[in-house]
């Protein structure tokens, strides 16, 4: 991930220095005018650079085995980039496919290449030609979520082997019960707290407040006595600091610490992740008969469509019914033979009152 974002101010971002002029003028219209937020531009920037960086090898401008971060884009003009074909675009996506970016991050790519250049053509009228216009690749395969166990969960907070224990387990108290994203927890401060709620900051800066529950008050007293004494604390607003160092966290130490408790739980290897255990806060929630529209808000997703994979879990509930029933188990039984004189019901004879057996 670039540095673009600051961690201790999300809403503010490094010079671009490394991207075409017309790249730049690009994620300013998206940070300004359409006012996305910045991890949004952030990914446009990785996208369209990384597509940028591509065509610099395409047009030969550098040597095959040039590391990437050496290519330099900077001299990259409009008048290059009216060269661009769709021909070109269908090689990068298939590029792309050939680094093993899967499905999604395909779309996602194809995605920043259609906002940039629908922008170049009707925003600033700089290309006569859309080399993306009318290109597709479907909707990609949603997966279902991965997601612990209540009993996996509970397993995860009994076994954290931390040297800020109580920052710790508030962490991971936060995901499981709230189903908040990485860069929200991250961003969370001090002042975010009302009485019984929380307000979170998501995708595209809009808020939403959710209520904690008495283990989420719990974890957040015992860690915030704590965190009073610190004796360098250097970011105050902040919520989760630093023991050593009194700054935030960054989003990548507390992906290091969720591996960490993940691991000293045994269960490490699994493909969990702070993401991971969203899915087990939303899946525990509609388990526990959580309405889908409420769980929706909670979330913070735009659209109940995007809630609604976890009615997967209505499914395995069905699965575990027709499992617990108690001739589940019951093996086959071969047929018996019958008595020599009994006839057969189903041999098409008539009955011997001479009407047709029913």
């Amino acid at each position: 991930m670039s540095s673009y974002i600051d961690v201790v101010h999300p809403e503010r971002h490094a010079p671009y220095l490394d991207i075409p002029d017309d790249v730049v003028d690009y994620l300013h219209y998206l940070d300004f005018v359409k006012l996305r937020s910045p991890r949004t531009v952030n990914g446009y920037y990785l996208d369209l650079r990384g597509f940028f960086r591509y065509m610099i090898q395409r047009w030969q401008r550098v040597a095959d085995d040039t590391p990437p971060e050496e290519i330099d884009l900077t001299g990259i003009t409009t008048a290059d980039i009216r060269t661009i074909t769709k021909h070109d675009i269908f090689d990068f996506l298939d590029h792309a496919r050939s680094a093993d970016n899967g499905p999604k991050a395909r779309a996602r790519k194809l995605s920043a290449l259609k906002g940039f250049f629908n922008y170049m053509c009707t925003q600033v009228n700089r290309l006569p030609a859309n080399p993306t216009e009318n290109i597709s690749l479907g909707s990609p395969a949603r997966a279902l979520p991965k997601y612990l166990t209540r009993d996996e969960a509970v397993t995860l907070l009994s076994n954290i082997q931390s040297d800020f224990y109580e920052r710790d387990y508030c962490i991971l108290t936060l995901f499981l019960n709230c189903g908040m994203r990485l860069a929200e927890l991250v961003t969370i401060d001090m002042g975010d707290f009302r009485d019984d709620t929380i307000r979170i900051v998501g995708k595209g800066s809009k808020e939403r407040l959710v209520y904690l529950n008495d283990a989420c008050l719990d974890a957040l007293q015992r860690y915030k006595k704590v965190r009073t004494s610190l004796p360098n604390l250097v970011d105050r607003d902040a919520l989760f600091v630093s023991k050593r160092t009194g700054k935030r966290l960054s989003a990548r130490r507390i992906e290091q610490i969720v591996a960490r408790c993940l691991q000293s739980a045994g269960l490490s290897g699994r493909g969990f992740s702070p993401h991971k255990l969203r899915h087990t806060a939303a899946t525990l929630m509609y388990q526990g008969g959580v309405d889908m529209l409420a769980l929706k808000e909670i979330l913070g997703h735009e659209n109940v469509s995007t809630t609604q994979i976890y009615t997967h879990i209505n499914r395995e509930q069905l699965k575990k019914a027709v499992a617990a029933s108690p001739l589940a188990t019951q093996k086959y039984v071969e047929q018996k033979p019958s008595a020599p004189d009994a006839p057969d019901p189903d041999d098409g004879e008539d009955s011997p009152d001479g009407s047709e057996s029913r």
